[in-house]
C-alpha cells in the first residue's frame, strides 16, 4: 500500500504559494510500451490480460502478447514504417486493443479517430496528420463507419488488391476493416493478422530494438468544442507512466480487475485502463462496445471486478438502473470518477451504494496524458467528495494569476502543470503549442484552487465564466449548490447574452427518474442560500443532456439552444 499512501507532506504548496511538486520515491519507468508489455507476459503470462463481455472473448497475458506480434508483423508486411500514422476508429473491441499495442510494436504512431465523427472530421483529421492507413469497424449505432469512408474514398471500389489513391484522401494507402467480410477494396483484418503470424517476429523485433520512450506513439484529438480539434502527440514516457501511476494510486496488484466501460479512444480508457492493467499485471474488463449501465453492472458482478472507471454521468446510471440491487458488487474496492466536474452528492452516493470505499478522483487533461492530480484512496471522505487530490508523483503543478505570476495558496488562479506527462505538441500545430506550453508549463484554461495541504480544487474554465453586471460566476459553484436538491439528476449552468447585465445565467436540469419540478420551485430552493445574481435566469428541464462521447458536457450547443429559443443577441 506504499503507493496509494504517499508522504502527503512532500505535496504541500512551497513557500506558502500554489505550487506543488508530486513525490518522486519510485523512479519513472524507461521502457517502451513493447518492452513493458513482453515484461509482464513474461512474469504474468497465465493471468488474464483482457475479458471482452459483449465479444465473448478472453485472453492471457501469454495470448495477447502473441495476438500483437501477429497484428504487428500484419501491418510490417504492408509497408507500414516507424512513425507513419495509422488510424483506429469504431468502438471498444478485440480489435482496438490489439492495434493499441501492435502499433507501439513496430512505431506507428496510432491515431484516435472519435467514434461519434462524421464525414468532415473524418477528413479533416486522417488529412491533419497524414494517415498511411486506418482500421475501422463496420458500424456502431447510427455511424456507418465503412459507408462513410466510402463516401470520402469512392476509389476504394477500384482499387483491387493495390494501394489507395483517393483525391479526398491523398495519403491513406490502407483500409483495415474489423469483420467477417471486408467492404470492396478493404482489407480483413483477421487477414492481416494471419499474414503476420506465417511472417514471424524477426522483423518486427529489429523495429522494436530502434524505439525510444521519447518517440510519439499516439495521436489524440481534442474535442474541438471551439474550432477545429487538434492533435495532441503523446510518447511511450508520457502515457506509460501516467497509466501507472493513476492504477497505484490505486493500490493495483495483479490480482486486481478493472471494468472498463468508458471509450477507448479517449486516455480514461485507453492509458488509464488498457495500458494501467498491462503495467501491473491487473486484468482489464470490457463490458461491451460502448456504456450501457446494465450491461457494465452484469460484467462487474460476474467478473468479480474490484475497480470501474467511469464518467459522473455513467455512475448516476448505474445508481438509478431499476434492478441496481440485483447485482452482487462486493468486490468493488476503487475505481476512478474522473472526465467531467464529480458532484458531491453523486461522489457519496458512489461509496456508499457501489461499495467503493476507496474511490478516486482523478484531473487532468489529454495533453497530460492525462492525469495531474488525483485523490487517495486514504484521504478523508471531506477531502475526496470535494476536491480533485494531489498532484501526481513526477508532476509539477501551480496556479497564475492572468500575468503569470504564482498567487498564494487558496487563491483562485489558471492550473499549470509541468514534468513528463506534458505532450510532445498539437501535431502540425506550432502555433497552438506555443500558445499552450510555456516554459514546459502547460496553461489548461482551467480555474483552479490549492490549499495549504496541497488540496486542489476546479472552479470551473476560464472561458466558462460568467460576467453578470460585473460579478464573476463560476457555474461550477451553481452546479454543486442545485445537485443538493434531492430531485436532480444532473444539471449546466452557463450563460447567456443579455443586453443589461451582458450576460445572464441558464440553467438545464435533468430530474431523477419519477421525479418532477418546476422553475418557480428551484428558484425558491435557492432563496436565500445563494446570493441572488447567483440564482438562474432562466432554466429549463430536459430528459438528457448534450454530451461528448468521453461525457463532457456541450455547454456550447446548450447556448446555441437557448440563443435560438429566446431570440437573443451573441
Amino acid at each position: 500500500m506504499v503507493d496509494a499512501t504517499m508522504n502527503k507532506a512532500s505535496r504541500r504548496p512551497v513557500g506558502g504559494l500554489s505550487h506543488v511538486k508530486g513525490v518522486e520515491h519510485r523512479p519513472l519507468i524507461e521502457l517502451t510500451i513493447p518492452q513493458q508489455l513482453k515484461q509482464t507476459a513474461g512474469k504474468h503470462g497465465g493471468r488474464e490480460a483482457a475479458v471482452f463481455c459483449g465479444a465473448g472473448q478472453r485472453w492471457t497475458y501469454a495470448e495477447m502478447d502473441r495476438k500483437v506480434d501477429a497484428l504487428a508483423a500484419g501491418l510490417d508486411a504492408l509497408g507500414l514504417v516507424k512513425g507513419d500514422r495509422i488510424g483506429i476508429w469504431g468502438p471498444n473491441s478485440p480489435e482496438w486493443i490489439l492495434t493499441q499495442y501492435a502499433t507501439a510494436r513496430i512505431g506507428l504512431v496510432m491515431v484516435n479517430i472519435n467514434p461519434a465523427y462524421r464525414l468532415s472530421e473524418l477528413e479533416f483529421a486522417l488529412n491533419k496528420v497524414g494517415c498511411r492507413a486506418i482500421i475501422v469497424a463496420e458500424r456502431f449505432k447510427t455511424s456507418d463507419y465503412v459507408g462513410m469512408i466510402q463516401t470520402l474514398a469512392p476509389e476504394l471500389a477500384e482499387r483491387g488488391t493495390g494501394r489507395l489513391s483517393a483525391a479526398k484522401l491523398p495519403k491513406l494507402e490502407f483500409v483495415i476493416q474489423m469483420g467477417a467480410t471486408p467492404a470492396p477494396g478493404m482489407m480483413r483484418f483477421d487477414d492481416v493478422m494471419a499474414g503476420g503470424e506465417r511472417a514471424g517476429t524477426a522483423r518486427i523485433d529489429a523495429v522494436t530494438a530502434t524505439l525510444s520512450p521519447n518517440d510519439p506513439i499516439n495521436i489524440q484529438f481534442t474535442s474541438g468544442t471551439t474550432g477545429l480539434p487538434k492533435g495532441a502527440t503523446l510518447t511511450h514516457r508520457n502515457i506509460i507512466n501516467n497509466a501507472y501511476n493513476s492504477v497505484m494510486t490505486q493500490a493495483f496488484t495483479p490480482d486486481d480487475r478493472l471494468c472498463v466501460p468508458v471509450p477507448l479512444y479517449h486516455c480514461f480508457g485507453m492509458v488509464l485502463g488498457s495500458l494501467g492493467c498491462v503495467t501491473t499485471g491487473a486484468c482489464a474488463v470490457y463490458p461491451g462496445e460502448g456504456f450501457d449501465p446494465q450491461t457494465t453492472l452484469a460484467a462487474i458482478s460476474k467478473e468479480r471486478c474490484t475497480s470501474v472507471y467511469g464518467v459522473p454521468s455513467m455512475f448516476s446510471a448505474m445508481l438509478d438502473v431499476a434492478n441496481f440491487k440485483d447485482f452482487d458488487l462486493k468486490t468493488l474496492r476503487t475505481g476512478v470518477m474522473a472526465g467531467a466536474p464529480c458532484p458531491i452528492e453523486l461522489m457519496k452516493r458512489v461509496i456508499a451504494e457501489m461499495n467503493m470505499r476507496e474511490t478516486t478522483i482523478c484531473y487532468g487533461m489529454t495533453e497530460t496524458s492525462p492525469v495531474s492530480f488525483q485523490s487517495d484512496i486514504d484521504d478523508p471522505l471531506d477531502r475526496r467528495v470535494s476536491t480533485i487530490g494531489r498532484v501526481h508523483p513526477h508532476v509539477e503543478a501551480r496556479i497564475v494569476d492572468i500575468d503569470g505570476n504564482t498567487v498564494p495558496a487558496g487563491v483562485q488562479g489558471e492550473v499549470c502543470v509541468k514534468g513528463y506527462s506534458v505532450m510532445l505538441g498539437y501535431w502540425d500545430d506550432d502555433a497552438k503549442t506555443t500558445d499552450s506550453i510555456r516554459d514546459g508549463w502547460m496553461h489548461t484554461g482551467d480555474l483552479g484552487v490549492i490549499d495549504d495541504e496541497g488540496y486542489a480544487g476546479i472552479v470551473g474554465r476560464l472561458k466558462d465564466m460568467v460576467i453578470r453586471g460585473g460579478e464573476n460566476i463560476y457555474p461550477r459553484e451553481v452546479e454543486e449548490f442545485l445537485l443538493r436538491n434531492e430531485k436532480i439528476r444532473e444539471v449546466q449552468v452557463f450563460g447567456v447574452p443579455d443586453a443589461h447585465f451582458g450576460e445572464e445565467l441558464c440553467a438545464w436540469i435533468v430530474c431523477r427518474e419519477g421525479q418532477s419540478a418546476t422553475e418557480e420551485e428551484i428558484r425558491e430552493f435557492c432563496k436565500g442560500k445563494i446570493s441572488h445574481y447567483k440564482v438562474p435566469r432562466y432554466i429549463r428541464f430536459r430528459s438528457e443532456l448534450p454530451l461528448t462521447a468521453t461525457g463532457k458536457a456541450q455547454k456550447f450547443k446548450m447556448r446555441e439552444a437557448m440563443i435560438e429559443e429566446l431570440k437573443l443577441k451573441s
